[in-house]
């Protein structure tokens, strides 16, 4: 069965043709069952599946403690055990159907997400598979750290989305990520218009996710990460450094910042937990609190700003999370903290490689006798498409080892560090993320990657799944050959022309062929796929088949590059020739570098499609907010091609003039490849 996350223990049964539609049955349903029944009738109708008070088949939502439940369990020898009490479930199959059972609303929403899973098909050929599952969480917190203050700030309808899809994977933490993108009415001077959140908006997305049973943890950088805010001369006197990032320990203004934005904060997230990162203070100690880390040490300063910190918030009555990668370098001292300061709170390791121990993050922490949580990561930042060879056994391991330590929670996390990353390119490493953390133990990644694509869009073909497989495949052709980088967004952007361009070109050019290759096979299995079955999720298919576009544009302008490098130098050299073959064959060279269907045409037709695709892209789940740092980019590189146009139509005037044309460094092109350098 494909089943994200897989289930504790699960068995399949039968399978149950729906060809009069399927009954989802409630009889003695509360408000919350009322919910849980409402979003299994909405998924299954926006998968095109009847449902009816006549179906062929029955889903039925019980309570174990009611006499049907206790019947429910007992007539398939299932039992209910204490672990099961606050999530779990159990679904019990019959001749007709499957009854979902649970103690609590959570537990009755997560069993009917799985009975969604379980369905499958469309209209009258849809089936139900039948099956006897038991099933509870690993970890208790399963949660998604999303980066909104490096550029895109999504609307609040993606974000309302976003909540339904990880509900439907068992994610229970939504986690918002604030360095000035928070409105604070405190400090009116932070947030940039247009690309914040309001209060108003915090409180309507904390009440919708706890339909969901997703609790809003939000983050506000209070240490380090707080450029932006830092840059206005209003806080000036709290920087570490002038316009630097980290708040100066010594200002006491520095407390009192954090006091006032968390006192709103809390206002508008009622959650129990709140994150303070402090991660990445690489300034203190540079400036203004350079005299009292040289004195103390690095550790002990920051440790302290820490408690001073978690002091001043303690009237809030929460707990709080924060980052782990700079306490982490001070065990002894973590030993000696007070125990009022443990037990409020949480520490957060985070490592985004993969590694085959993970002690290093966890081991400080549960050695102190503190609560830990584990942070893998999408690797999704800085590229055309997240790096999910990376991604996929950094989130498998760090979440396993974390479990085995006794870490209560994983905070999978995306960042979006140059601004130009899209949240639809990140569907796979999230929904590997909750398999990881509901999952006990080791996730299976082939498991997971022959189920995706059939649990989240439908696809039974498998072709999906081959593309997802087939952009792995590129990225390990550049990381594993070209060494350089993978299919990162410096890639994308670097001037084939450029002198950069040229220290890279002889490095990259062995592997264009493979990249390439690997990118549009992608799309081709995508299109087949969408050309057997309406497939769910189109804007996340959209944003595949861009970063398959994009990685091929990689591998596409390295080699016209090296191809009107070797064309130009051939027509420099024939242009002496007095036969007429020769001198025909100049103007034939710079027409295949610039005409109608010329190569710099091909650049520039790519580029314009890109830019299109990307701002469409982007529209889909964010606000306009920032968009236009990254469309500027590709308005500059069109720019430069239509710029290598009018140089090359040029030279070719003074060809038809003078039957001369300029040597190629006047026009920008590099020299071609040497002889029996690889094409």
């Amino acid at each position: 069965m494909a089943l994200i996350p897989t289930p504790r223990e699960a068995n399949a049964v039968r399978t149950i043709p729906l060809s009069q539609g399927v009954s989802i049955i409630c009889s003695a349903c509360n408000a919350d069952d009322t919910f849980a029944v409402n979003e299994l009738t909405r998924q299954l109708r926006d998968s095109n599946i009847v449902v009816t008070t006549s179906g062929s088949a029955h889903i039925t939502l019980l309570r174990s403690g009611s006499d049907a439940g206790r019947q429910a369990l007992s007539s398939a020898h299932i039992a209910w055990s204490p672990e099961m009490q606050e999530e779990g479930y159990a679904i019990v199959p019959d001749a007709s159907g499957i009854s979902v059972v649970a103690a609590t609303s959570t537990g009755v929403f997560y069993g009917a997400m799985t009975a969604k899973q379980l369905v499958s098909g469309s209209g009258n050929t849809a089936t139900l598979q039948t099956a006897s599952i038991r099933d509870w969480p690993a970890m208790k917190y399963r949660g998604l750290h999303d980066d909104l203050s490096r550029g895109p700030v999504p609307t609040l309808a993606f974000q309302k989305e976003l909540i339904r899809k990880l509900a439907s994977y068992k994610v229970n933490v939504y986690s918002p990520y604030f360095e000035n993108t928070m409105q604070y009415r405190s400090e009116p001077l932070a947030a940039p218009p247009g690309g914040s959140i309001t209060p108003e908006q915090a409180r309507e997305l904390v009440a919708y996710a706890a339909q969901y049973h997703i609790t809003v943890i939000p983050e506000q950088e209070a240490f380090g990460h707080l450029h932006y805010m830092l840059n206005q001369e209003m806080y000036a006197p709290l920087a570490e450094t002038p316009h630097g990032h980290v708040l100066a320990p010594g200002q006491p203004g520095s407390v009192e910042l954090t006091k006032r934005m968390y006192s709103e904060l809390a206002a508008d997230y009622p959650s129990p937990l709140l994150h303070i990162g402090a991660d990445e203070t690489v300034e203190l100690g540079k400036g203004q609190t350079k005299a009292a880390v040289d004195a103390q040490g690095l550790g002990p300063v920051y440790l302290d700003y820490l408690q001073k910190t978690v002091a001043a918030l303690k009237p809030l009555n929460r707990r709080f999370l924060f980052w782990g990668d700079i306490a982490m370098k001070e065990p002894a001292l973590l030993k000696t903290l007070p125990q009022d300061f443990k037990q409020q709170t949480i520490a957060v390791g985070w490592e985004y490689n993969p590694h085959t121990s993970f002690a290093p993050w966890i081991k400080p922490y549960t050695d102190a006798g503190m609560e830990c949580w584990v942070a893998p990561g999408v690797n999704n930042w800085s590229r055309v498409w997240p790096n999910f060879n990376n991604a996929l056994p950094n989130i498998q391991q760090f979440t396993a080892q974390g479990q085995a330590s006794g870490c209560t929670g994983q905070l999978n996390t995306l960042w979006e560090d140059d601004g130009e990353a899209l949240f639809n390119n990140n569907w796979y490493a999230l929904l590997f993320g909750a398999q990881a953390a509901w999952h006990k133990g080791e996730s299976s990644i082939p498991q997971f990657q022959d189920s995706f694509a059939q649990v989240f869009h439908g696809d039974a073909t498998g072709k999906v799944n081959e593309a997802q497989k087939e952009l792995m495949a590129a990225h390990a052709v550049l990381k594993n050959g070209f060494k350089t980088s993978d299919a990162s967004d410096l890639l994308f952007w670097i001037d084939p022309w450029s002198a950069d361009g040229q220290i890279y070109a002889p490095k990259i050019r062995p592997y264009l062929h493979e990249l390439r290759m690997h990118a549009e096979q992608a799309i081709v299995l995508m299109a087949q796929a969408r050309n057997a079955a309406t497939l769910r999720e189109q804007d996340a298919l959209d944003a595949m088949e861009l970063g398959a576009r994009r990685m091929d544009l990689i591998g596409l302008k390295f080699q016209l590059t090296d191809e009107m490098a070797t064309t130009y130098s051939n027509a420099y050299r024939l242009q002496t020739a007095k036969d007429k073959d020769s001198r025909t064959e100049v103007s034939r060279d710079l027409n295949d570098i610039n005409a109608v269907n010329g190569k710099l045409q091909d650049l520039r037709n790519q580029y314009s499609l890109m830019r299109d695709l990307y701002e469409a892209a982007w529209l889909k789940s964010n606000r306009p907010y920032f968009l236009r740092n990254n469309l500027a980019r590709y308005d500059y590189t069109l720019n430069t091609w239509l710029s290598r146009i009018d140089k090359v139509r040029s030279a070719q005037r003074q060809w038809d003039r003078t039957q001369t044309i300029p040597p190629a460094s006047e026009i920008g092109l590099p020299a071609p490849p040497a002889p029996g350098a690889p094409q």
